[in-house]
């Protein structure tokens, strides 16, 4: 009658692992949305991407403006260096005001301007994309979070059924109904559960690290709790996925906006072959008894032909690199969505066969032969068995649905669209 009671306690438990993962936190969990508005307004990557964009900006008003004009003042003496010598008796003497200014050939300045434009654009692509693939990490650190505080409560609880189990066991052996080596071998399955437990508290605290540096928290600040993870199924298909990576794929948008530099940079360079000018123009004055003098200069400068078609012949260079960059980047990330798109759908089949099968399936199992072991009629190994066979699964089952999430989330990054 002595040994019945802790079989009892043991049947009880074993609804215990139906409920892994109910225990609340003790703090609050912050969503995911408010972290990724904290990390849009305080991560220093993006802020640092946001003041290149803003200094880029400013580029085209200096390139696109005529050159800074050039002001002189002349003092011609005769006969001696001494300043202003010969100026009453010489009609050579004088004292000259003049200006000078550059003109570059008609449309250079525009064209010079357009690539300052567009380079600023890609610097705004850039900022575009460098908060995207924050939010992505902010992301994957999240499920990440989420995904250990779920483990970490299934192993603690687990931890607590076996000690209850081990107890049991031993009451079992000291009766003389039980083998020590049943006891051990639970003693063993515990030990790797403890271990388990420690190496992923040590996960836990490196993706807080790492979170909490993406929004520029103190690393002494309170953790970071998750909210809970449940499964947000793939409503897009293969082929809407693919056309929002072309419309809406930030380091697509980038390399777009590289080609178009580089086709704006061919037209500048084409016309940078054309003939700049110079005009001056100076007034000298010399003593009332004599008379001025007036000079206007018109310089023209002649750029080298060898020069300015190797000119042309390295932009034209640069923008088919460009066009191939964006091409081999853009069959790349294609190829993404549609690994991530079946590994999602795969995942969601997976997750259905977990929910509706396998654990429902082993975790009556379980129970049953929990029972027949309190009456006498099992194994305890077989328990043992049929014990680590439910962990294993809920821990496997949680991971997919971590890396389910995951995928998501990429393919967020990927398409721009919103799908958890």
């Amino acid at each position: 009658m002595n040994a019945v009671l802790p079989f009892a306690a043991m049947l009880m438990l074993a609804t215990a692992l139906s409920a892994f993962g109910q225990k609340p936190a003790a703090n609050a969990p912050t969503p995911l949305s408010h972290l990724l508005v904290e990390a849009t307004t305080r991560n220093s990557q993006i802020s640092a991407a946001g003041d290149d964009w803003a200094a880029a900006k400013e580029v085209k008003r200096q390139v696109s403006t005529l050159p800074d004009p050039t002001f002189t003042y002349q003092q011609l003496s005769v006969g001696s260096p001494k300043p202003f010598a010969g100026y009453t008796n010489s009609d050579f003497a004088y004292i000259g005001l003049g200006a000078s200014q550059e003109l570059p050939y008609p449309g250079k300045l525009r064209l010079r301007g357009e690539v300052a434009k567009r380079d600023a654009a890609i610097k705004g692509a850039k900022l575009d994309a460098t908060r995207t693939s924050i939010a992505d990490a902010v992301k994957t650190d999240y499920i990440q979070l989420a995904y250990l505080q779920t483990t970490l409560k299934v192993l603690l609880e687990n931890r607590r059924v076996l000690d209850q189990l081990i107890k049991g066991a031993t009451i079992h052996y000291e009766t003389g109904q039980g083998l020590q080596a049943d006891v051990l071998q639970a003693q063993v399955e515990r030990t790797k559960i403890v271990r388990e437990i420690t190496t992923q508290q040590e996960q836990a605290g490196q993706t807080q690290a790492h979170l909490k540096a993406l929004l520029h928290r103190d690393q002494d600040s309170p953790d970071i709790v998750a909210e809970d993870l449940a499964e947000s199924p793939l409503r897009s298909t293969s082929a809407d996925l693919l056309q929002r990576v072309r419309e809406h794929n930030p380091e697509i948008q980038v390399d777009a906006g590289a080609v178009s530099k580089q086709n704006a940079a061919l037209a500048f360079a084409k016309r940078e072959g054309k003939p700049d000018f110079d005009v001056a123009y100076v007034y000298q004055n010399t003593d009332r008894k004599y008379r001025d003098y007036y000079m206007f200069t018109f310089n023209v400068q002649l750029p080298r032909k060898a020069r300015a078609k190797a000119e042309v012949s390295e932009a034209a260079e640069k923008l088919a690199q460009s066009k191939d960059t964006l091409d081999a980047h853009l069959q790349q990330q294609l190829a993404q969505v549609k690994q991530g798109y079946v590994m999602a759908t795969s995942d969601e089949e997976l997750l259905k066969e977990y929910r509706e099968g396998l654990v429902p399936q082993s975790d009556a199992a379980y129970r049953a032969t929990l029972s027949a072991y309190a009456a006498s009629r099992d194994q305890f190994t077989h328990v043992l068995l049929y014990f680590v066979n439910v962990l294993d699964l809920k821990l496997d089952e949680a991971q997919v649905l971590a890396d389910h999430e995951t995928v998501l989330a990429h393919l967020e990054t990927l398409t721009g669209a919103t799908l958890r």
